[in-house]
């Protein structure tokens, strides 16, 4: 059983910059695939970035270019660098894992991911 803890969360200006982290335990040196997630009010939760045990990483559109996905093994950790934020990016975002793949779902879908994280606020004001 893989448990997640995300902080870092808060309010933030746009334009500026906000680090979230994410530290995992229990089987963390089985997650093939760790990614964030978010959902804004309103919206149904979306696909933000992958990070695979290989090191290839995966980002949703909207984030190519401001976020940036990484992982501190020694410490069980995944973090998601965020710059250039907007109002729009305001949401709850939330960590998710997966220990395998079963080929049925893609990482960017929910299905995909069995364990997460009770989720942090990152609030963009304009």
């Amino acid at each position: 059983q893989v448990q997640l803890v995300e902080s870092g969360g808060g309010l933030v200006q746009a334009g500026g910059s906000r680090g979230l982290a994410c530290a995992a335990s229990g089987g963390t040196d089985k997650n093939l695939y760790m990614a964030w997630f978010r959902q804004a009010p309103g919206k149904e939760r979306e696909f933000v970035a992958c990070l695979r045990s290989d090191g290839r990483t995966y980002y949703a559109d909207s984030a190519k270019g401001r976020f940036t996905i990484s992982r501190d093994n020694a410490k069980n950790t995944v973090y998601l660098q965020m710059n250039g934020l907007k109002p729009e990016d305001t949401a709850v975002y939330y960590c998710a894992a997966s220990t395998f793949n079963s080929g049925v779902y893609v990482y960017s879908s929910l299905q995909f991911y069995p364990y997460w994280g009770q989720g942090t606020q990152v609030t963009v004001s304009s």
